[in-house]
């Protein structure tokens, strides 16, 4: 979807009779066109190399070893074409004692550390959505990894693997807290440090409504601020850094971030330098002032979705269009990919 909404021509291969895209699917749009091939026929075989000889890049998420016994290995495909990236997207990379063992998200996660530092002491760490393993991790470590050794085949005229493993993207992830534990500034601890939901400065809180905002002034110039609007005058928060008043600062902000609704505080707050947003839903997203003067959520087909992102100021992202519903040919696919390429030769 990302090299898609960015103006890739993206070309999903499907088993004959399998396509059951959702038009409702908007992770799908931009990818228009679809061609439904049986990979264990050799005739079928054959036409996707002869998509992988025209394409820039393959991107492939079966288990290791896979592609190779379809006779689409890195050694078929840059055979016939020794320029393209090969994207393997995989849970646990291509090699290691976890190489073919089944996973998710949450496993994935599990490993590097990143999933024990979530959640409230004492309990069991609950999964952050499947945005951290499945799309920080995966995802945007493949998309950057393409891009990359796309730039260096043009000066090399040669392809090459991209091994792109989703514990080994969320290690990367983690680096920040490397770093910090190093320098002594972050425990094992769940729940104990200041980006985790200890710090009273940096965690969410409920309304009288029942509704919740988010309160982040790290910085003691924010948290000041912070303290003037809300009255904030014991003694106590005068000690911003000390964990030992942690508790009893969290007691306090608290109650009185209970006394008026989300609205309410949004009012005085947000747009401020006190670091509060009000926590919305994704059905209330859109509808936010700053978002929609953004039009960071676009209504298209009348599904309201998130838009591309990020912006480029000369060569502008977009959705190419709803999820392919309809297989193209082969053939089809490649003369379209001739007419683009006599028209920028």
């Amino acid at each position: 979807m990302l090299l898609a909404d960015m103006g890739a021509e993206v070309v999903r291969i499907e088993r004959r009779g399998a396509q059951s895209t959702d038009p409702r699917d908007v992770v799908s749009r931009s990818r228009t066109a679809v061609v439904e091939l049986d990979l264990k026929q050799a005739a079928d075989r054959d036409q996707a190399l002869q998509l992988v000889a025209k394409a820039d890049a393959l991107i492939e998420g079966y288990r290791p070893g896979v592609m190779e016994r379809l006779g689409l290995g890195p050694g078929e495909v840059f055979a016939a074409n020794g320029r393209i990236v090969f994207g393997r997207m995989t849970g646990w990379g291509q090699t290691g004692p976890l190489s073919h063992a089944a996973g998710h998200d949450i496993n994935y996660i599990s490993l590097p550390g990143a999933l024990a530092a979530i959640g409230k002491p004492g309990e069991p760490p609950p999964p952050p959505l499947n945005l951290v393993g499945d799309y920080g991790g995966g995802s945007m470590y493949l998309v950057v990894g393409i891009l990359a050794a796309l730039l260096e085949a043009r000066q090399s005229g040669k392809g090459q693997v991209v091994d792109a493993a989703m514990c080994d993207g969320v290690a990367s992830l983690m680096t920040l807290f490397s770093s910090l534990t190093a320098m002594g500034r972050w425990t094992d601890r769940r729940g104990d440090n200041f980006l985790d939901g200890a710090a009273p400065f940096y965690r969410s809180y409920a309304c009288s409504d029942g509704k919740f905002v988010s309160v982040g002034p790290l910085e003691p110039h924010f948290f000041a601020l912070l303290r003037e609007k809300l009255n904030l005058t014991e003694p106590v928060f005068d000690r911003q850094n000390d964990k030992a008043g942690w508790p009893l600062m969290r007691q306090k902000l608290a109650e009185v971030l209970a006394t008026r609704t989300r609205d309410e505080w949004c009012s005085l707050l947000e747009g401020t330098d006190a670091c509060v947003a009000p926590i919305l839903t994704l059905a209330e997203a859109p509808n936010h002032p700053h978002l929609a003067a953004r039009q960071t959520f676009v209504s298209e087909d009348g599904i309201m979705q998130p838009a591309p992102a990020p912006r480029f100021s000369r060569t502008p992202s977009a959705i190419q269009g709803s999820p392919a519903m309809s297989p193209s040919s082969a053939d089809e696919v490649l003369a379209r990919w001739a007419g683009v390429q006599a028209a920028t030769a």
